[in-house]
């Protein structure tokens, strides 16, 4: 078990010395340091109570979040008992874990498109209700058109070899995004484009070009010693090794042969986002069922009011601000 330990070891830091940084994107989703999608409400399993936190991190928006901390408690409840009927999708006075699940998934929907809004007026610099590629390099990189040329994709240009495939990566994503091929994307195009691990027909781009960056065999797999190569540009301690190694066995390689195939690239690449509200169904639950009878009633939610206001269900409460868009999306 040692010797084989040493093995992982030493491969691991051969591997290294030529392992690409991986950045963080500039306009699409969050990314881990390993490059895969930050999944929606990671950043709150931990501050559950920093409402302040949860309503900036999501709504983009300090003055949101500054707008609903002022909200009068029973004006809160009222707004929220405006929502519980278009959560109760059968009329039955009770919220079911199928139906908060699916109000949940539907609010990161929306959450997307509200993101991908406020990117898409950044980008649009001539205000023509387009985005061109050139938009693209400039709000997000800060390079002219001149640059982003053949040339400057060359790993040896002034901007790194990082910048220049992070370039080539969104290209390929901008042109599968621009449907029509008009050469600009459009709001919604631009939502493919901003938002891809959403997106099915971006997907498998966003699997191939983790694979073309992480494969360093090219074997079609990826062994651990390539994935731990993504996890930053410190070396790991041993310590830190044997826990990425857990959850690369573990969690990871779900057919359990020592190496990850497409599919199990894309699982860790992706975000669930089925899982990720389920799981937020269920932490609703536990706070707001008092009875424990598997349903939440009108009364159960506004008594725990706070606690979804504070949630996925009301993005993060700006719901409660827009309780227009129910009626003309409904």
């Amino acid at each position: 078990m040692a010797v084989r330990y040493l093995c992982v070891v030493a491969t691991v830091c051969l591997l290294a010395v030529e392992a690409h940084n991986i950045d963080k994107a500039m306009h699409r989703g969050e990314r881990e340091v390993d490059g895969a999608f930050t999944p929606r409400g990671a950043n709150h399993r931990h501050a559950e109570q920093d409402f302040d936190f949860d309503h900036e991190s999501i709504l983009g928006s300090s003055k949101e979040a500054a707008e609903f901390d002022q909200l009068p408690a029973e004006e809160a409840r009222r707004r929220l008992a405006l929502l519980l009927p278009k959560m109760d999708t059968n009329n039955d006075g009770l919220i079911l874990p199928t139906e908060l699940t699916a109000w949940i998934l539907r609010s990161f929907g929306l959450l997307a498109r509200e993101e991908s809004a406020e990117r898409f007026a950044d980008a649009d610099a001539d205000e023509d209700l387009s985005v061109s590629w050139a938009e693209v390099l400039s709000d997000s990189y800060g390079i002219s058109p001149a640059e982003g040329r053949s040339d400057f994709l060359s790993a040896d240009n002034e901007h790194g070899a990082d910048t220049a495939r992070m370039v080539r990566e969104d290209r390929e994503l901008f042109d599968a995004a621009d449907a029509n091929q008009d050469g600009s994307l459009d709001q919604e195009e631009f939502l493919a484009f901003s938002h891809p691990e959403d997106n099915p027909t971006m997907v498998p781009i966003l699997v191939r070009q983790a694979m073309s960056e992480k494969d360093k065999n090219k074997d079609g797999r990826l062994s651990f010693a390539e994935y731990v190569t993504s996890l930053g540009d410190e070396p790991l301690d041993d310590a830190a090794l044997l826990t990425e190694k857990s959850r690369f066995d573990e969690d990871l390689d779900g057919d359990g042969d020592g190496e990850l195939n497409e599919e199990e690239v894309r699982a860790w690449l992706v975000p669930d986002n089925l899982e990720v509200a389920r799981a937020e169904m269920d932490h609703l639950f536990s706070g707001a069922d008092a009875d424990m009878d598997g349903a939440l009633s009108y009364d159960e939610v506004l008594e725990q009011h706070q606690l979804f206001v504070g949630s996925e269900v009301t993005d993060y409460g700006d719901h409660l601000h827009n309780l227009h868009r129910f009626t003309e999306e409904l």
